[in-house]
């Protein structure tokens, strides 16, 4: 199943032992899901995972967060967007999920931030909004 990993589920993963994102993102490196990655995303992973004051007092290293990110990029598939569909979203930034997930033929976007997603402009009825925790139940993982 093809799928859009938001930066916060990722983010989560490396923050905390347990829980529904850091099993979201064993099942990636484990083949199980296949996700989606764009410059954009990209982007935004490398900052984020970048920023010691986030990650202070956390359970990995510098060194073992960027080992954990290459890993993670390894299984992606890599997806250029042609086509931006805006104004779509309240909040821009997120707008590039929307359309990584549309280029890409993913089944899901998978966020801790349903919210965001929730007043778009534009439907894609096909791409479901979904939290690492309803993913797993749904499918039964």
């Amino acid at each position: 199943m093809k799928v859009v990993i938001d930066t916060n589920i990722f983010v989560s993963a490396l923050m905390n032992n347990g829980g529904a994102p850091r099993q979201i993102i064993r099942l990636c490196l484990l083949g199980q899901l296949a996700p989606l990655m764009g410059n954009a995303l990209f982007n935004e992973y490398e900052d984020v995972c970048a920023r010691e004051d986030l990650f202070a007092g956390r359970i990995l290293s510098p060194a073992e967060r960027d080992e954990l990110l290459d890993a993670f990029l390894s299984c992606c598939q890599w997806t250029p967007i042609y086509y931006l569909w805006r104004p779509n979203l309240r909040d821009e930034a997120d707008n590039h999920l929307i359309e990584l997930a549309v280029a890409g033929g993913a089944k899901a976007i998978v966020t801790g931030n349903k919210k965001d997603f929730a007043r778009t402009e534009l439907l894609f009825p096909e791409v479901e909004i979904k939290t690492a925790g309803e993913l797993l139940m749904e499918r039964k993982f």
